[in-house]
């Protein structure tokens, strides 16, 4: 294989080289360059630009490392707000749930309010009921006290007790019952008054005393006893003659006397005699206590005979006995008393209107 010797290659012409520009031109070039007026204007018109290009820069550069700020300052105002909006609406979220425990207790709490004043109504329809049971119970009392018995005195404390009782009650609906009772109480208290407790006491002691109380017959004995015998002389024939004349004298005995001679009583009938003077004693009683005054002064009557007849009216206890006896027999026990039934009427009656209204 033949080898083929290159081709020789055209040399290329050298660029020439440029002259470099020396300074001393250069200050020719711009002086005559200065010289011409439209060349100053145009310089200062560059100048003028530059100038404005460099302040334009500057606040363009300002504007935006403010706006920058601005923009990183409203970046950190805005996760402030996210973090506050975001604490608000846990807030919202928590103030809504307390809202629900709040509604939930308030409903719970009007429905216990509406069960307690439910519950305080018939506590105090109860409370007006037991009060009203306790009035007519205590007027039904004082009721048969002044029928049975004409204790007044029990009637208007009852009555009192009565009145009391409603006026605790503090209700207004009571007045007119109240009204009721005070007038029932002012009629009792001008009505007189027998001392009935003070007559059965009286009779009792005199039947505790008739086992006290000598009898005529004792007087008799006493007096025998009180006689002290004669002295009889000396000698057969002296106290002979003194025997026979003493038992002369206890044949015949003369006595002067202003009452009425005392009827003598075998001992074994002593017992009877006391015992049917405590029974007429205790008729009395029970005629007192039912207020039968003809009774009572018929059985006040005979006891004082039988005093007068077979006691010893020369003893004080006798005498004792026969001044109460006295005194009873004029005692008054029948009188007309008042009745309370305006005031049991006017209790039950509203009981009555009571029960309807419901």
């Amino acid at each position: 294989m033949n080898e083929t010797s290159p081709s020789p290659q055209p040399e290329l012409p050298q660029p020439e080289s440029t002259p470099p520009v020396s300074r001393r031109g250069l200050l020719l070039a711009l002086r005559e360059f200065l010289r011409n007026p439209w060349a100053i204007v145009v310089l200062l018109l560059v100048l003028l630009l530059a100038w404005q290009w460099y302040d334009e820069h500057s606040r363009m550069s300002a504007l935006r490392e403010e706006l920058a700020t601005r923009l990183r300052d409203s970046d950190a105002d805005s996760r402030d707000a996210r973090l506050v909006a975001r604490q608000a609406q846990e807030a919202v979220r928590e103030a809504q749930t307390r809202l629900g425990q709040l509604d939930s207790k308030l409903a719970e709490s009007q429905n216990q309010q509406v069960a307690l004043e439910a519950l305080y109504q018939e506590l105090s329809r109860n409370r007006d009921e037991w009060a009203l049971a306790e009035v007519d119970q205590i007027l039904t009392i004082a009721s048969q006290q002044l029928q049975l018995a004409g204790n007044v005195q029990a009637a208007v404390a009852a009555l009192q007790t009565a009145d009391q009782r409603l006026a605790r009650a503090d209700r207004p609906q009571f007045i007119p019952l109240r009204k009721v009772i005070a007038r029932d109480l002012d009629r009792l208290k001008v009505t007189p008054n027998p001392d009935i407790a003070g007559l059965a006491l009286k009779i009792d002691q005199l039947i505790t005393a008739v086992d006290t109380l000598p009898l005529a017959g004792d007087e008799r004995i006493a007096a025998s006893a009180r006689t002290p015998a004669a002295a009889l002389p000396d000698g057969f024939w002296a106290r002979l003659g003194a025997e026979v004349w003493n038992e002369f004298k206890s044949l015949i005995r003369i006595q002067v006397t202003d009452r009425p001679e005392p009827g003598l009583i075998a001992p074994s009938q002593v017992f009877f005699l006391r015992e049917n003077l405590k029974l007429r004693l205790l008729n009395a009683r029970l005629a007192l206590l039912s207020h039968d005054e003809s009774t009572f002064r018929e059985d006040v009557k005979t006891a004082s005979a039988w005093l007068a007849n077979w006691f010893d009216t020369r003893s004080r206890a006798t005498q004792a006995a026969q001044t109460t006896l006295r005194q009873m027999s004029a005692s008054a026990i029948q009188i007309e008393l008042p009745t309370i039934g305006d005031s049991l009427n006017a209790v039950r009656n509203y009981k009555v209107a009571r029960d309807r209204a419901r």
